[in-house]
């Protein structure tokens, strides 16, 4: 629960459960309290949810939203008003891209999905080929849903959990909520903060000249996430004119999240197993002021990038890390995505019995990246604060897990709220945004800070369109 401090600094336009949320994530990215009387949430209704899903979508965004206020604040000695529009938050937790005359690919692969297993449910993630083999190697069964469902059936949700997960590929039996407090990971992230947070030794002032009316212009940020938190983290960032250049290996594709996320940032591609190209990101590295990662923990440590040597290579970096499970416990480190965290930590199976239904009953959308997409910006601009501050550098780390705690300790709501008003065409941008895949609107920004416009000065664009070099560097 929010401390008296930051609940009484609160405006009275933020509902108590949104509140909760932000006092909370606004403590744990080293945000002073006095500061949110700044903020004003607006409008009504919620999306469908045991859960306060629309007080954690508006509280998220308005988190990021304030620590741009502040960096502004250190440019002109004032600190902007912030104000969030719920609805639009609503909508941004959903998906914010409206294609023109083309449509997005389906969201899920045929095979992924929840399956009635011996003695439970069970969700199969099979978006990516390689997890998808994965799956269908312990299975033995054709790529058919129904064989596949055929064979769930006869195995214990654990045992089929654990051994795709054995196999390299990803799985989550669903668990009731008390069923993961007493879960050795449950016990372990839920004693973690919300986010880690360390300050690093050495460093030197933000090179960058910020920009009146584009706080982050200047500001570059070496993205190294895949779906969906992470490029909702730096989607943000470029939302206030950083510089955010996306690398991902050769023949990667995300055809379902690609389009909705990579708005406002070059895409490039360097194969970290050649000797050259590990270089190429080392270079970009030294020269970047934000570093946002979601790889497996020890990934980068594999090669030859682990935290000390990006200490090494940048003291002054804000290194933001994203996981799955969480730092701590022994599936720290485990694959895992936001419909399988929900899984495990026992929101699908509330919001069932919640529901009176037969089967998992997730938050509306994938809540739980997109929120920690937002507390993960936040943390990273706050990072940029206390750099113009005191010349140090920080690392964050935060996981799906964890926020996943932070929605289920603030209860549910206990009457049925009206959802938000139905989406209108007013609702769009003006703006027709000249994808790689075609034209298209976007929701317009949920935040506005007072004469510093989110807008994105590049539209999306498909991976491994651009070169993996700094615009100053390709001048």
């Amino acid at each position: 629960m929010h401390d008296d401090i930051a609940a009484t600094s609160l405006s009275s336009t933020v509902s108590a459960p949104a509140a909760c949320f932000l006092s909370e994530i606004w403590r744990a990215v080293g945000g002073d309290p006095a500061h949110l009387r700044h903020l004003a949430i607006n409008g009504t209704g919620a999306l469908p949810s045991i859960f306060h899903v629309t007080d954690l979508a508006s509280a998220a965004v308005a988190a990021a939203g304030l620590a741009v206020a502040e960096l502004v604040s250190l440019q002109l000695g004032r600190f902007p008003a912030v104000q969030v529009d719920r609805r639009l938050a609503s909508f941004w937790f959903l998906t914010s891209l409206r294609p023109q005359g083309w449509s997005m690919p389906p969201q899920w692969d045929a095979l992924a999905g929840d399956y009635q297993a011996a003695d439970g449910w069970i969700r199969l993630h099979t978006n990516a080929p390689h997890h998808r083999d994965a799956a269908l190697a312990v299975l033995k069964t054709p790529a058919d849903r129904e064989a596949v469902a055929a064979v769930v059936k006869q195995w214990p949700a654990v045992a089929l959990e654990t051994a795709i997960v054995a196999g390299n590929g990803c799985a989550a039996a669903m668990y009731t909520l008390e069923q993961w407090v007493d879960h050795p990971q449950g016990r372990a992230v839920n004693a973690e903060p919300l986010l880690h947070r360390s300050s690093s030794i050495g460093g030197n002032r933000l090179r960058a000249t910020l920009s009146a009316g584009r706080p982050l212009q200047g500001i570059r940020v070496l993205d190294l996430t895949r779906i969906l938190a992470g490029p909702v983290a730096t989607r943000f960032l470029a939302g206030f004119g950083a510089e955010v250049l996306r690398i991902d290996p050769p023949g990667w594709e995300e055809p379902v999240t690609v389009p909705e996320v990579v708005l406002g940032k070059r895409c490039a591609r360097l194969d970290l197993k050649n000797p050259d190209d590990l270089h190429a990101l080392e270079r970009l590295l030294t020269r970047a002021d934000i570093l946002v990662h979601g790889y497996r923990p020890d990934a980068l440590a594999r090669l030859g990038l682990g935290s000390a040597r990006r200490r090494q290579l940048n003291p002054g970096l804000i290194d933001v890390c994203l996981d799955a499970y969480g730092w701590s416990g022994p599936w720290q480190g485990r694959r895992g995505y936001d419909s399988l965290i929900q899984m495990s930590t026992g929101i699908a199976d509330a919001g069932r019995r919640a529901a009176g239904r037969d089967r998992p009953t997730p938050l509306p959308g994938q809540a739980l990246d997109h929120a920690t997409g937002y507390i993960l910006a936040a943390a990273a601009i706050r990072g940029l604060v206390e750099r113009l501050q005191t010349g140090q550098g920080c690392e964050v780390r935060g996981s799906l897990a964890r926020t996943a705690r932070l929605v289920v300790s603030n209860g549910n709501q206990s009457v049925a709220m009206e959802a938000p008003a139905s989406e209108q065409p007013s609702d769009w941008s003006y703006i027709v945004e000249q994808t790689g895949w075609g034209p298209a609107r976007r929701i317009r920004p949920p935040v506005v800070i007072a004469d510093n416009p989110m807008a994105w000065d590049l539209p999306a664009s498909k991976l491994g369109s651009s070169v993996a070099a700094w615009l100053a560097d390709k001048a």
